[in-house]
């Protein structure tokens, strides 16, 4: 009950910095998904459903400023943050570039997910080849992004599921 708080502040913080500053700070001609990188380094940090939750909540919040579909982001971000909460308990976590890479591989399922669901819902617009080079650039934008996050989630969670392990133990 106590993470609540700490965990709905850094949701409704991510929204806010997702929705105002984000889209100024464009590299390779997109934005990361702020909200997805979130739920991926809570997956990390904590479990699969908070991360689940934390995702829904943020992508959801998201989705209120996009044209697509509403529900799209959040649910594109909660299947990706409880997907790699269940594959996190197999990881070793020795690498300080792991969070590097799973900001890069869950940015490319994620946005790969998004534009899946989005094409179901009906948004024609997103069918061409070009989607994918968003994707991409976006998913590269995630893994840099991740570099500042992962650290941060650390702060407010707090908890691990099971400690670190490392090759030399």
């Amino acid at each position: 009950m106590r993470r609540i708080l700490p965990l709905g502040l850094l949701a409704l913080t991510t929204i806010v910095v997702q929705v105002a500053l984000m889209p100024h700070l464009r590299l390779f001609g997109v934005v990361p998904d702020l909200g997805l990188v979130l739920a991926i380094a809570i997956a990390y940090h904590d479990d699969a459903e908070t991360a689940a939750i934390v995702g829904f909540i943020t992508g959801l919040g998201f989705d209120f400023f996009l044209g697509t579909p509403v529900g799209v982001s959040a649910l594109a971000y909660s299947v990706s943050g409880f997907l790699t909460g269940v594959i996190q308990a197999s990881l070793i976590r020795s690498s300080r570039w792991l969070p590097l890479a799973l900001g890069g591989v869950g940015g490319l399922f994620g946005g790969l997910l998004f534009v899946g669901i989005a094409i179901l819902a009906g948004t024609d617009s997103l069918i061409h080849l070009g989607t994918l080079g968003v994707v991409a650039r976006a998913a590269l934008y995630d893994a840099i992004v991740a570099l500042v996050v992962f650290p941060l989630v650390e702060r407010f969670v707090r908890t691990r599921v099971a400690p670190p392990m490392s090759w030399r133990a």
